[in-house]
């Protein structure tokens, strides 16, 4: 197991950085995985072989096809299309809507989550859609963040150069512009380029279908799972592929050979009858939720903590894809999540008995093999995760009992109050949310409401959270996007050790700030000292949120809290996440690596008669803060309550002297 900073991090290098690029081509489907079910499920049931068609035909003692059956006469036709292609609403979700959605994802994901970039990755995901013909998933997965990250250059070169009132104008048209000119570029050249590159695929397949290789993709397939690049493989690669061929044959087995959710459970299965401690418990649940709920990520954990049953899965996923290939089975649309619901909604009814067997068959060989290797481990239970846990500990010597999950050691946590947790998985929409799940009720159950635990996707985290918790595997890539943040690598979503040491962890730092006494400073105590009436300024005179940063710097500066170096370590923390908190109030601070510029805790106050235009926001007050140790938190606890007060608020607007600032936030009882 990894979970320190110095043991997660060599284990980066090539496998993050694919696991970055798979991540951001599953990150374009994902988001729009409900449209793609949305049309799996018309397909399934409006089109002429569709379940409605069949049903009705047997309930009205019709026969199949077209002639005198339920399809040619209703609304089934009509929504369906005669082909289940031309007419309907079948036809122009797949040809027009899924690529579109996917262009417009991926080109707002490249102008950092602006809509401009999406509207030009769309315009351009168009041009491509119209100059091929076949589905242009792969397309619009070049065009749109070719799209959205062209846009955000040309946007650059002119920021800050327009003349006011001609934003909207020079916007408007350097948008419809450049995505006109992409768009002929898409119909052009992507088009053709994807359509060539399709009818290869096709044909890559089609050879392995043909020559009963297919089943070979899971001795790949399965351990890049295992290495939690599932949704890369699963949407980056075999959704885009087995959509286009869904098209033509009405399914495609494509969509099963990493969304099997057979391989999963006989592993769990196995270690619900042969495992050891923890593993075993857990096994279970954990099947459980991975076959029902269709989280994969579960069961990477038990695959990883004993290496050998990666023969099982890929057994077990051979077995599936041979399966399907039997029964010339498939899906209509992507089985997302990869649950036994899902396999069973997106099966056409032809496919039904295939795909169950599938399954089933994959199941049972991954269960057998598994069995067979845990029953012939004659090891003691030092691969249980348990005792894995406890042999680590033991290894760094348990000065702490938190200090062990700490990534960075302990030095990175003193006087960090934890308020705000995130777990963090690949895609943001399984593992995560079970383990988020898990963790806020414990913490709730100790008390800390105060504490919010939330889950995303790794992509998606930003450098404002207090902890971030990660499986153990994907811990390198979450210190690339959260770099100031407390990592905790975790390797079991269900009942891991590191949970309740988190909850000890923030008993620690929490009760920090509750130790400090409540009740109202006496005039020149450790509060006094933290703001001194020479660091309230009630007339500030800055214009621009830059300035504002400065000359609350600048107090802190003379004071002599800080070195001047300090206050470039504002300026760039202001940059990676805005310090604005909300009801005109602006909390500048350096960065973690500016500590050492700090002499001792100190805020400074100022307020602004015309409010800072704060990123968009008006700051009224803005207070500088150094923070060496903790004796400032309970001032900021103070300013907390007072700003949620309409009327301290008022009375900070009226003060007139420093003292009468003082008076207002010594008397907040907290």
């Amino acid at each position: 197991m990894a979970s320190t900073a110095t043991a997660a991090a060599p284990r980066g290098g090539a496998r993050v950085r694919v696991q970055q690029f798979g991540t951001f081509l599953s990150n374009m489907v994902l988001p729009n995985i409900g449209a793609f079910i949305a049309w799996g499920l018309i397909t399934a049931l409006f089109i002429q072989s569709g379940w409605i068609t069949l049903i009705g035909d047997k309930l009205f003692d019709k026969p199949p096809g077209i002639g005198d059956g339920l399809y040619d006469y209703g609304f089934v036709s009509q929504l369906g299309g005669w082909d289940g292609v031309h007419g309907g609403i079948v036809g122009p979700m797949i040809t027009y809507l899924l690529p579109i959605l996917i262009g417009y994802t991926g080109g707002r994901m490249m102008y950092d989550d602006n809509i401009r970039g999406g509207v030009v990755g769309a315009i351009a995901t168009v041009g491509a859609i119209t100059g091929a013909s076949v589905p242009m998933f792969l397309g619009a997965m070049i065009m749109g963040p070719l799209g959205g990250w062209s846009m955000k250059k040309i946007d650059a070169i002119w920021d800050g150069k327009i003349r006011p009132g001609f934003e909207m104008l020079v916007n408007n048209f350097s948008a419809g512009i450049w995505g006109m000119i992409l768009a002929v570029v898409g119909f052009f050249v992507a088009g053709k380029f994807v359509e060539q590159f399709s009818a290869g695929a096709e044909n890559v397949v089609d050879f392995l279908v043909d020559k009963n290789l297919l089943p070979l993709a899971s001795v790949f397939v399965e351990p890049a799972k295992v290495l939690f690049l599932n949704n890369a493989i699963n949407h980056g690669v075999f959704t885009p592929l087995g959509t286009a061929e869904a098209v033509d044959k009405g399914k495609s087995i494509l969509f099963l050979i990493e969304a099997n959710p057979g391989p999963g459970l006989g592993l769990l299965l196995a270690f619900a009858l042969f495992g050891k401690g923890l593993a075993k418990a857990s096994a279970p649940g954990a099947a459980l939720i991975q076959f029902v709920g269709g989280i994969h990520e579960i069961y990477f954990p038990y695959v990883l903590m004993k290496p050998f049953t990666l023969i099982a899965v890929i057994c077990g996923g051979a077995t599936g894809v041979a399966t399907n290939m039997v029964f010339h089975s498939g899906l209509r649309a992507p089985a997302a999540p990869g649950s036994i619901i899902a396999v069973w909604l997106q099966s056409p009814a032809g496919s039904i008995v295939g795909t169950t067997l599938s399954v089933v068959f994959a199941a049972t060989v991954s269960f057998l093999i598994t069995s067979v290797i845990l029953k012939a481990d004659k090891s003691e239970a030092v691969d249980d995760l348990a005792h894995h846990t406890a042999q680590m500990e033991a290894n760094k010597g348990k000065a702490s009992s938190v200090s062990g999950v700490l990534l960075g050691g302990g030095a990175a946590t003193a006087g960090k109050q934890i308020r705000n947790i995130v777990f963090a998985c690949d895609a943001g929409m399984g593992s995560s949310a079970m383990g988020a799940s898990v963790l806020r009720k414990k913490i709730q159950a100790a008390g800390h409401h105060e504490v919010t635990v939330v889950n995303k996707a790794i992509s998606n985290l930003r450098d404002d959270v207090d902890l971030v918790v990660t499986h153990q595997d994907l811990t390198a890539r979450a210190q690339q996007q959260s770099p100031s943040a407390i990592h905790v690598s975790v390797d079991n979503f269900m009942g891991s050790p590191r949970y309740d040491e988190i909850v000890e962890l923030i008993e620690q730092s929490n009760s920090v700030g509750a130790a400090v006494p409540k009740a109202e400073a006496p005039s020149g105590g450790a509060e006094a000292e933290v703001l001194a009436p020479g660091s309230i300024v009630l007339n500030g005179t800055a214009r621009d949120r830059d300035a504002a940063i400065e000359e609350a710097g600048q107090l802190l500066v003379a004071a002599g809290a800080v070195d001047p170096s300090y206050v470039a370590a504002m300026h760039d923390r202001e940059t990676s996440v805005s310090t604005f908190m909300g009801n005109g109030l602006a909390i500048p601070h350096g960065t973690n690596e500016a500590k050492g510029a700090i002499r001792r805790s100190a805020i400074s106050f100022i307020r602004y008669d015309d409010p800072v235009d704060w990123n968009g926001k008006p700051a009224e007050f803005v207070l500088g803060i150094a923070g060496a140790g903790d004796d400032h938190l309970a001032l900021l606890s103070r300013i907390a309550e007072t700003f949620t007060s309409k009327d301290q608020v008022a009375r900070l607007r009226e003060a007139t002297s420093p003292q009468q600032v003082l008076d207002v936030l010594q008397g907040v009882r907290v």
